[in-house]
């Protein structure tokens, strides 16, 4: 009876923390004005067998209103027509540039090492890195550069629209990139505060101020960390820079993951991640996502449908259960998920935690982690 208070309670404090959190989301306005002359942003994609969505990506780009931007696109040894799809775009728009990669050196993870190639090439006065699977709509550069401007941001990130396309990715996907961030991080408070602290980090989309970037020692900073967005958020505030977290989803939206493997494949990058640097926060993670997110459908299944007769605190569960579809709902209808992942709450949630035993199996066993046709064993010191 104690134990399902305190679940109820703590399910009533991340609930207010999502409502907290989603009215203080700052999002990009279509009606947003630059300073006179525009600065010269530098738009960078890194691109690694990105055929199929590194087209959309710089065509959407192209289509921006913005006056005075670059598009450099990395192609980062790619095996397919990623080179040859940006070469063609690039034909008839002198804002595009293609540059070849070089191969990857020993300490470098594979994401950092072409950012920090691509900000070498870089002449702009801000840095916009975005993924090669976003597509952008054409207020996107000048609504978030005014609004990097307006926060006094030296790193602005924030909320894409996850695309999906196949059932599992709808079920899945809403769970990790919008409703576990929203209910456990209070980036209401974090963005309140006087001293600067990390916010959310999402490396398909970085702006910088190209002196703050340098400042924090740019991608050189994360060089060994595949996390590295979360690190470079880390570093952005370690030097006292301002990181803010914004709502993306009306500018910008991306396809991750296009099948079951290559979620599963990103899920376990991350679970992997966490548990290389700190195995106590993977295991209090996995705790805390039991007990107040999928435990309660466990008991509320037990209560009123196995227990004879039923336990005096079945009432407590379903409010349990109640808090968290609310919760769900506040969160997938803000960022416009697939309506779907709400009543199989528990199915995405158990995907989390099938792939939460499996990277930290492979942490435990030291058997490393394969990303983007790389495979990063424990002895490279990447992590």
């Amino acid at each position: 009876m104690i134990y399902q208070i305190i679940i109820a309670i703590g399910l009533m404090l991340l609930t207010i923390n999502v409502i907290l959190n989603l009215r203080s989301l700052r999002t990009p306005s279509k009606r947003a004005r630059v300073p006179d002359p525009a600065p010269l942003v530098s738009v960078l994609v890194p691109a690694r067998n990105e055929e199929e969505n590194i087209g959309t990506c710089v065509k959407s780009l192209q289509k921006q209103d913005y006056p005075n931007f670059e598009i450099v696109v990395l192609d980062d040894n790619s095996t397919d027509r990623t080179s040859e799809i940006v070469e063609t775009l690039m034909a008839n728009d002198s804002r595009v540039r293609l540059i070849k990669g070089q191969f990857l050196p020993e300490g470098w993870a594979g994401k950092p090492f072409a950012c920090h190639q691509l900000a070498q090439e870089a002449k702009g006065d801000y840095f916009l890195f975005v993924d090669a699977d976003t597509k952008h709509a054409p207020h996107m550069l000048r609504s978030t550069l005014a609004l990097a401007i307006e926060m006094k941001a030296s790193l602005l990130s924030g909320f894409p629209r996850q695309l999906t396309i196949g059932l599992p990715q709808k079920i899945a996907m809403p769970i990790p990139f919008y409703f576990v961030i929203v209910s456990l991080l209070p980036l209401w408070w974090l963005h309140r505060s006087k001293k600067p602290k990390p916010s959310l980090a999402v490396g398909q989309f970085f702006l910088f101020p190209k002196e703050e970037y340098w400042r924090v020692g740019g991608h050189r900073a994360v060089k060994s960390r595949i996390l590295e967005d979360v690190w470079m958020a880390f570093e952005v505030v370690r030097h006292g820079g301002r990181h803010v977290a914004v709502n993306l989803v009306p500018v910008a939206c991306t396809n991750m993951y296009r099948n079951v493997g290559t979620m599963w494949e990103g899920f376990i990058k991350w679970i992997y991640s966490v548990g290389s640097l700190s195995p106590a926060a993977l295991i209090g993670l996995a705790v805390a996502g039991y007990c107040f997110f999928l435990a309660p459908f466990y008991w509320l299944w037990h209560d009123f449908v196995m227990a004879v007769p039923p336990t005096e605190w079945r009432f407590i569960i379903a409010f349990q259960v109640a808090l968290i579809f609310f919760m769900r709902i506040l969160a997938d209808s803000y960022f416009k998920s697939s309506v779907i992942s709400i009543p199989l709450h528990p199915l995405g949630i158990a995907f989390m935690f099938a792939a939460a035993i499996y990277g930290g199996w492979r942490q435990a066993l030291h058997k490393g982690i394969e990303w983007k046709d790389r495979t990063y064993e424990e002895a490279s010191g990447i992590k």
